[in-house]
């Protein structure tokens, strides 16, 4: 059985080619590649297949050539990103010998005089956009392969949706042919254009600039300030305290993609901090004061939150439309804490983490035996926070109320 020669071919064509590369397809009895890249290769054999788009498909065609002397075409460094990943998985690494090309990506960041060793490199017909735009948030440099459907266009209002606006950006077409292009400017700069399809993109943050826009600075991912936020005058102090929240947001044990409930969601405090957190998942924050419901959704818009979704109602009613969640938060100081929570703990999906913040022993001890009942023995810490306060050249403590967190999870 032969081994195939998988080539990577660059935009140049045969100029590019190394003469070790030349003299393998020179020998090959069949050429095999993607449409675009046969034309440029006018050396080889005249017997020729396309490879299509389908990588299964590429594989019974080369299982079907086995004792055959057989050259694939492939862009640049197939291993990179490339058909030569996929073929030496699906078919095992001693069928195949690579010899690889200059790929795009590294003549990108050459044109642009940029070092790509530490940069995050990724390809947006394999991953997600959402996924995508959050590993570049905070990176300091990105190369990308872009698609047909996510453009550079695409790819630069997306980054602008999410208030990620502190890139200088260059799209590269054409990488080694005559007609290569390379477009510099903002991500602003770039919306309304078009671009070939044979392109990668390279994005470079401005020196010094943090992971958040300018209109984000002062504002922390999670524990922030009480008084960042709008609160209601008659119920002020009501929202979960700075300390409290963070270790609330600890005990949630939130990941990337979780689907969280607060319920009595109030100014939003937790809701807003826990969706900075959640970046691929979904807050629904429930409220059914209507004074309340109004400046948590003024709050969410001053910090961003693109995951959380504010719901106006009262629980359990409100939350019937609602997909199971992986974390309940509930804050309460009514007496009908410990029944809420028996009447929702089955909607927590199973291990999920229910957290309960309440500042009487009396709720305590009701929701304590609420979990008992679930056969979930609960975590119970009380919070007590004194904050200093200069009166003068006295350093003084003002003590916040106290308060309990109970946290369980479901087996």
């Amino acid at each position: 059985m032969n081994k195939i020669q998988i080539v990577g071919v660059g935009d140049d064509g045969v100029e590019g080619l190394t003469n070790h590369a030349r003299a393998l397809i020179e020998a090959a009895d069949v050429l095999v590649g993607p449409a675009n890249l046969l034309p440029k290769v006018a050396i080889g054999p005249s017997e020729r297949m396309e490879s299509g788009s389908d990588l299964q498909r590429l594989s019974e065609i080369l299982e079907g050539l086995a004792s055959r002397n057989v050259v694939l075409l492939a862009g640049g460094d197939p291993l990179f990103y490339g058909t030569a990943r996929f073929l030496c998985d699906s078919l095992g690494k001693d069928r195949f010998e690579v010899v690889p090309h200059v790929s795009s990506m590294q003549l990108a960041f050459a044109r642009v005089k940029e070092s790509w060793d530490d940069a995050y490199l990724t390809n947006l017909a394999t991953q997600p956009l959402d996924r995508v735009v959050e590993r570049i948030r905070t990176a300091d440099r990105v190369g990308l392969f872009t698609t047909e459907e996510i453009t550079p266009s695409a790819l630069a209002a997306a980054l602008l949706d999410r208030r990620i606006d502190y890139f200088n950006v260059y799209v590269c077409e054409n990488l080694g042919s005559p007609d290569e292009r390379v477009t510099q400017g903002d991500l602003s700069s770039l919306q309304g254009q078009t671009f070939g399809p044979l392109n990668v993109m390279v994005l470079v943050r401005r020196e010094g600039v943090a992971d958040r826009p300018q209109q984000m600075e002062g504002k922390r991912l999670f524990g922030n300030p009480d008084d960042q936020f709008l609160q209601s005058k008659p119920k002020r102090g009501l929202l979960t305290p700075m300390e409290v929240r963070c270790i609330a947001l600890a005990v949630m044990d939130l990941g990337p993609t979780s689907i969280v409930w607060d319920v009595g969601a109030g100014s939003g405090s937790l809701a807003i901090e826990a969706s900075q957190i959640v970046s691929g998942g979904q807050v629904y924050a429930i409220e059914m004061d209507a004074e309340d419901f109004g400046l948590m959704t003024d709050n969410a818009q001053r910090y961003g939150c693109d995951t959380l979704i504010p719901v106006h109602g009262q629980a359990p009613e409100a939350l019937a439309a609602l997909p199971d969640p992986d974390v309940i938060f509930v804050g309460g100081t009514g007496r009908a804490v410990a029944d809420l929570v028996d009447q929702i703990f089955d909607r927590l999906r199973p291990a999920g983490r229910f957290v309960v913040n309440v500042a009487s022993p009396e709720n305590l001890v009701g929701v304590q035996a609420a979990f008992q009942r679930r056969n979930v023995e609960p975590s119970v810490r009380m919070v007590n926070v004194a904050r200093g306060n200069y009166q003068l050249d006295r350093l003084r403590f003002e003590a916040v109320n106290p308060s309990f967190l109970i946290s369980g999870t479901k087996s």
